[in-house]
């Protein structure tokens, strides 16, 4: 397990990196932009296809590419995996840039398909949000076969280069923020450009690492390709599978069309904050496993699948339980500290706050879902991760019900909330569901001394949320404060906890030897 954890420790630095740069590109968004009307539309015509990414690239498409090419680099030679690689981009880029051209066309139709409310009482958000969609689709096309070549070089062990890829997503949106945006009449559709000029970037920026492994191969259409066709066939039910989490967060936006303006904003400012632990940890364990999981299953060796499994699952308890509590004990003085600055006023921070504790109970079930599903994708499954993504779906509609609808008509505040609480306890389903059947096919079992882990990590939580608890002050206080005074009191608070966290650990009896994975 050494290795793992070495390759998920490269890739978590890396995309901490990133992350950090995202909460920089969010702070100079919420300075300059704040939670206008404009800015809405924005960040649906952003989050459109970032949604899709999620969902083709780097959900159904990686989870089906890896285990398949896993196969071809165990069972076959290299020239035959340079093959696959050039059949793959030339007829997933070709089927891409028909869907974009489509989209491009359609745009209007596509809005009002993901913000429906703004169709019927706000058309000057729909005309906005349509016009930059046709400049920021192209983006699901570049930063698809981006997702592409992060997979073969994954699947070849190299996650530096995949995870350090994103920062030029943010280093170009922050300076089309201050640069390019001035120049339009209406600002951010300097930003709608950015999204389009990062997806060029970080694809180009991927290809000479492939060219040093021999695997940049001239894409062609290779429809009929035995190995493209399997990928498709697992890609078709992996879409909605792999994806579940998105699509929930999607009907969020949906729903919050039809809430006051700003409310798709404060869902975006605190669904960010959870990305953050969900990425540099969540997302980097989930794509460490998974070619190892492949290997396993290609090899034919069920025990160290399992074992590579329950280690895991242990990081994420290790991990997640920590991170949950932190958001929610911490969720004022973040946002506070992040993001009111400029434009960004405190009923802004009061509803983002709101949002980010409701969304922060789901993330334990985001990670779970991130770490569960290679489960099955690597045994070429996924058929059933989609009737559970189904099941899940469903119980979000439904809880998104129970919740928002009696909120907004008893006017309680922050019904918007009331969406990041569904589709968190949808995640938690959706992740119960995936463990049951994993034990109940044989394919996971728990190894000795999950009893007395639990108990532990339970304790030390508990040590750090009355740290928390104590060395806490109010909203007010935090907003009274000056930006410095807020950013060395919040560090100081996230270190102290880290560090008590980690020292009662210590004192309970997890060894370092443990927490780095070596439990065998």
């Amino acid at each position: 397990m050494g290795g793992l954890l070495r390759s998920t420790a490269v890739f978590s630095s890396l995309t901490m990196v990133s992350r950090v740069l995202g909460f920089i590109r969010d702070m100079v968004f919420a300075n300059l932009f704040g939670a206008a009307a404009a800015t809405d539309a924005f960040f649906v015509a952003f989050k459109i296809p970032n949604f899709l990414r999620r969902l083709f690239a780097e959900g159904a498409f990686s989870q089906a590419f890896v285990p398949v090419l896993t196969e071809y680099k165990t069972l076959r030679d290299k020239a035959e995996v340079r093959l696959l690689v050039a059949d793959v981009s030339g007829t997933l880029g070709a089927l891409l840039l028909l869907l974009t051209l489509l989209a491009v066309a359609g745009a209007p139709m596509l809005t009002t398909l993901f913000a429906p409310g703004w169709a019927v009482d706000k058309p000057e958000s729909f005309a906005l949000a349509a016009e930059m969609l046709r400049i920021t689709f192209p983006y699901l096309l570049f930063i698809s076969l981006t997702a592409l070549a992060a997979g073969v070089m994954n699947t070849y062990g190299h996650f530096a280069i995949p995870a350090v890829t994103p920062v030029w997503l943010n280093l170009v949106l922050i300076g089309c923020a201050f640069w390019l945006a001035p120049l339009f009449e209406t600002p951010v559709m300097g930003l709608a450009w950015g999204v389009f000029f990062a997806g060029v970037v970080q694809l180009l920026f991927q290809l000479p690492t492939l060219a040093r492994m021999g695997m940049l191969a001239r894409p062609r259409w290779a429809w009929r390709n035995e190995g493209v066709q399997r990928i498709m066939k697992l890609m078709l039910p992996g879409i909605f599978g792999s994806s579940v989490a998105q699509i929930n967060l999607l009907l969020d936006t949906i729903i919050a069309s039809f809430l006051v303006s700003g409310s798709v904003s404060w869902l975006y400012y605190s669904d960010r904050l959870v990305e953050f632990p969900l990425g540099v940890f969540g997302i980097a364990l989930a794509t460490v496993i998974l070619p190892s999981l492949s290997q396993r299953h290609a090899e034919a060796d069920p025990h160290r699948f399992s074992r590579t499994l329950d280690w895991a699952l242990r990081w994420v308890l290790l991990i997640g339980a920590p991170a949950m509590l932190g958001l929610i004990l911490l969720a004022g003085p973040i946002i506070t500290t992040l993001y009111q600055h400029g434009a960004f006023s405190l009923e802004d921070v009061e509803m983002s706050r709101l949002s980010l504790m409701a969304y922060a109970v789901g993330l334990p079930g985001f990670i779970l879902v991130k770490v569960l599903a290679p489960g099955f994708y690597a045994r070429q499954d996924t058929r059933t991760p989609v009737r559970f993504g189904v099941y899940a779906m469903v119980s979000n509609m439904l809880l998104n019900i129970a919740f928002v609808v009696p909120m907004a008509m008893a006017g309680i505040k922050g019904p918007h909330a009331g969406l990041a609480l569904a589709t968190g306890l949808a995640a938690f389903i959706n992740a119960g569901m995936l463990f049951h059947r994993l034990r109940k096919d044989g394919v996971y079992h728990a190894e000795q001394g999950w009893a007395a882990f639990a108990l532990r990590i339970i304790i030390a939580n508990g040590v750090m949320v009355a740290f928390l608890w104590w060395g806490g002050d109010g909203l007010q206080q935090w907003i009274d404060w000056q930006v410095m005074e807020r950013v060395w009191r919040l560090a100081g608070l996230i270190v102290g906890a880290v560090v008590i966290y980690l020292v009662a650990l210590l004192l309970l009896g997890i060894r370092p030897r443990q927490m780095l994975g070596r439990m065998d």
